[in-house]
């Protein structure tokens, strides 16, 4: 399916019939905007389909984990995911629950969806503020089909803690030493140039309303708002266009028996991978306090949920849902979470 053809968020996904839930749960999440849309529409449905209400807060990934740790909502939200010895030392545990790519969009009047060719040497010097405008000979070079306009370029990029900028810094650092021993990768790195905007959705309103910008956002984002994206060049030397099969393409090659299911799907190699693809994690505590253990218990009874009927909606939204077998590692780790009498919550 063509993404600019999709139908409203609303309409994605049919709403199960009535299964007589007598009351209503609600669980209280927050943190990464990458799959605030997914997660919302997941919201609409298992309010029908597993009588749970979710209340989610698309706060950007630093807030997430920081509520978390702070035991204030049921469950935390991240794109970059956290280390053995993080999670230990903050009673969590990690997993994922479906992936998504981050694309490139831009704002340049004639140009059409998917028409423009970056590689990662341009993309870098974009955003270290060495290429200035729009019809510099490097980016007219490799868009020989394209007038260039001359505007100058206006990069946006994420003014939070957030796991999208994660994502795409780790690609910019696999990509360029100048990058990696300059801003490198992080939630929040010292952007050279541009303006900073809060939240994949902060990004795409500028993008949208700036001519010559550019900037970097969750594909959903790119989808839902009908902004501009383009190719890139990946590690095989192909201009790769942002859709399905390549993001597919990525997902195949991830490796999930990394602690709290890290896997690495950043500039793999493949003649057809999008470079940037990342799954998205949710944290649990392993020792909620008395008043969120149902918080916590409701909350796997939403994901798992949504592992089961929840694909066709991550697809339509242009997310990757995550193989069975990891799903089922997924419900073994929550074994882990257990009551403060010490009982498992989940079985």
């Amino acid at each position: 399916m063509n993404r600019r053809s999709l139908l409203a968020l609303p309409a994605l996904l049919p709403l199960l019939p009535r299964t007589g839930f007598a009351q209503q749960a609600t669980i209280t999440g927050a943190g990464a905007t990458f799959p605030r849309p997914v997660y919302e529409r997941w919201g609409q449905a298992a309010r029908e389909g597993v009588g749970v209400t979710l209340n989610y807060q698309s706060i950007g990934s630093g807030g997430g984990i920081n509520q978390i740790t702070n035991r204030t909502v049921d469950f935390g939200a991240t794109d970059a995911p956290l280390s053995e010895a993080q999670l230990r030392e903050r009673n969590l545990i990690q997993f994922p629950t479906v992936m998504g790519s981050v694309v490139l969009i831009v704002n340049l009047p004639g140009v059409a969806d998917n028409a423009l060719k970056l590689s990662p040497e341009v993309i870098t010097d974009i955003f270290l503020g060495r290429i200035t405008r729009w019809n510099d000979p490097r980016l007219v070079e490799l868009n020989r089909d394209i007038r260039m306009p001359n505007l100058p370029v206006s990069p946006a990029y994420r003014a939070d803690a957030s796991g999208t900028t994660f994502v795409f810094t780790t690609y910019l650092s696999r990509v360029s030493e100048a990058w990696k021993n300059g801003p490198g990768a992080a939630t929040s790195v010292q952007w050279p140039v541009g303006n900073g905007a809060r939240g994949n959705e902060g990004v795409s309103n500028a993008v949208r309303n700036t001519p010559g910008a550019i900037g970097y956002t969750e594909n959903a984002y790119a989808t839902v708002n009908r902004l501009i994206t383009t190719q890139i060049r990946n590690k095989a030397g192909n201009f790769i266009v942002p859709a399905m099969p390549s993001f597919q393409a990525a997902a195949a090659a991830a490796d999930w028996n990394r602690p709290g299911f890290a896997a690495d799907m950043v500039d793999l190699p493949g003649a057809d991978v999008w470079p940037i693809v990342s799954p998205t994690f949710i944290l649990l505590p392993t020792n909620p306090v008395a008043e969120r253990v149902a918080g916590s218990r409701n909350t796997m009874r939403f994901f798992d949920w949504a592992f089961r009927n929840g694909a066709d909606a991550a697809r339509r939204l242009e997310y990757i849902a995550l193989p069975e077998a990891v799903h089922t590692a997924i419900r073994t780790s929550w074994g882990q979470v257990r009551d403060p009498a010490g009982a498992a919550i989940w079985s």
